[in-house]
């Protein structure tokens, strides 16, 4: 074995010990989460001075008057998003509001900010071994898609969006993301075969990759919106949440709120998505001497195109929003999951050159 044969082995080696290690610093995020969820359960009369507020219909404001003051009543701008939206106030997070519900909550982002660094330079030293993209397999795309889906939750961190309700199941996903690939499609550092030596793998896959953890963060967002929506529909019609339900969804951002966060996320990652399939069918042109030739996975790319522009429509009709255009929403997640893991595993097809 030569010099450079042993350097990438170990750098392989390094790669997989790295993605391991961040499982476990994952794991311990999973754990502050469930305590950030736990101890943020608010009591009796948080609950009670929640409710209050909420059912407060206006602000009152003092304002000078004539060398005296006056009270004026200033009228509560409502934004619908959604067919049949409420005016609800967002919950208080995960935490409940409570200082060790939030001292729990800033440890498992915390301990996601180093995992998320533990696993990039997983990443990192795969691309190192192969001395190409690492995403040239499943289990290459699978450890960087889990990456880019955290790094992308921790940007909308940083830009201070309230959106830290992701973190317990982003977690959760990350690990069985990692524990699938790990035990499933694990595929040992190679080189690639002709038709993928190409500039257009950096361009085409890493496109494809940002947007299938956009779209992620986006059919988190829309699942719990269905659950909210639910939850709140219930009180409004006179009816009583179990004490689960309560106590896990009143802490979630109103319906609206998460109903115009996945329709954002959508909306700005589509553009992109578009992108990824025009920059495919050029790449299919210089590797196989044509554009397009219905191969599975260009046909399901397309599907996954045609199902979110549906559900962008609907949301521009009238009588398509609210909880029909999320499920048009998680039915287009469902086609990239599917183009993903179902066209590569169980289809054959000109894109199976990488195995699993």
């Amino acid at each position: 074995m030569n010099l450079a044969a042993a350097t990438n082995e170990s750098l392989a080696d390094i790669s997989n010990t790295l993605i391991y290690s961040s499982m476990a610093v994952y794991t311990l995020a999973f754990f502050a989460h469930i305590a950030e969820w736990v101890f943020g359960s608010r009591s009796k009369v948080g609950r009670t001075a929640a409710a209050l507020k909420q059912d407060t219909a206006t602000v009152k404001v003092q304002v000078a008057k004539q060398g005296g003051t006056a009270v004026l009543e200033r009228p509560t701008v409502v934004t619908r998003s959604a067919a049949g939206t409420r005016d609800v106030p967002d919950g208080p997070g995960a935490a409940g509001g409570t200082f060790k519900g939030d001292l729990w909550g800033r440890i498992a982002v915390s301990l996601t900010v180093v995992a998320f660094a533990v696993q990039a330079g997983g990443v990192v030293a795969r691309a190192l071994s192969v001395q190409r993209a690492p995403w040239g397999n499943m289990y290459e795309f699978s450890i960087t898609f889990s990456t880019v889906a955290v790094g992308a939750y921790l940007i909308l961190l940083a830009l201070r969006k309230n959106v830290r309700w992701i973190g317990l199941m982003l977690v959760t996903t990350v690990l069985l993301d990692l524990g699938i690939a790990t035990t499933t499609l694990y595929t040992d550092s190679d080189q690639l075969v002709p038709a993928l030596h190409s500039y257009w793998l950096w361009i085409h896959v890493s496109t494809a990759i940002i947007c299938g953890a956009v779209f992620y963060l986006g059919a988190v967002g829309t699942l719990l919106y269905l659950f909210r929506d639910s939850y709140e529909n219930k009180i409004a019609n006179g009816g009583t949440p179990g004490k689960f339900a309560t106590s896990v969804l009143e802490r979630l951002p109103a319906a609206k709120s998460l109903d115009t966060f996945s329709y954002r996320i959508n909306a700005a990652v589509f553009p992109l998505w578009t992108f990824t399939i025009i920059a495919g069918a050029i790449w299919a042109g210089d590797a196989w001497g044509r554009y397009w030739g219905w191969d599975p996975k260009e046909v399901w790319s397309f599907i996954t195109w045609v199902a979110y522009a549906a559900y962008l429509h609907a949301r521009a009709t009238a009588g398509w929003k609210g909880r029909k255009a999320a499920y048009l929403a998680l039915v287009a997640f469902g086609c990239w999951l599917f183009n993903y893991y179902g066209v590569n595993i169980f289809v054959t097809g000109k894109h199976s050159y990488a195995g699993v």
